[in-house]
């Protein structure tokens, strides 16, 4: 089967296996213990990931020197936890995260939550991470 093209001739990306109907080429994609991430898009101070977290996960209690976080929950119903509120975010909902702010994602659910994380400052690097609390271990 040929390769399928948009209008200027570029390849259209074919549907994520894992998430029907999403239609993107992650750049990069990670494991964790919690899921996954795929990092969606990358340039000057902003990178673009897609957050799966599994059922009954939860990413570690962390937070950045030198970013913040913008997070949309496209997916199941996400708790998250932003400085000292606890919030229970259902499709559609956003949450604003501020560089320094004490923050985690937690999946209650059967079904996967997915969120759309946008990061945006100076240093974007995943060693940019304090961990206060973690069920992997991983609290330095």
């Amino acid at each position: 089967m040929p390769e399928r093209r948009d209008n200027n001739g570029m390849p259209k990306p074919n549907a994520d296996a894992k998430l029907s109907g999403v239609k993107s080429l992650p750049i990069e994609e990670e494991r964790r213990p919690w899921g996954s991430f795929h990092t969606l898009e990358e340039g000057p101070g902003y990178k673009i990931k897609r957050l799966v977290v599994l059922p009954g996960k939860r990413l570690s209690l962390q937070r950045h020197r030198h970013r913040a976080e913008h997070w949309v929950v496209v997916a199941g119903t996400a708790t998250i936890v932003n400085g000292a509120r606890t919030l229970r975010l259902r499709p559609r909902a956003c949450a604003v995260i501020p560089r320094q702010a004490w923050h985690r994602i937690e999946n209650h659910g059967r079904s996967v939550v997915v969120i759309i994380e946008v990061q945006h400052g100076m240093y974007l690097g995943e060693d940019d991470i304090v961990r206060k609390q973690d069920d992997y271990g991983r609290v330095e």
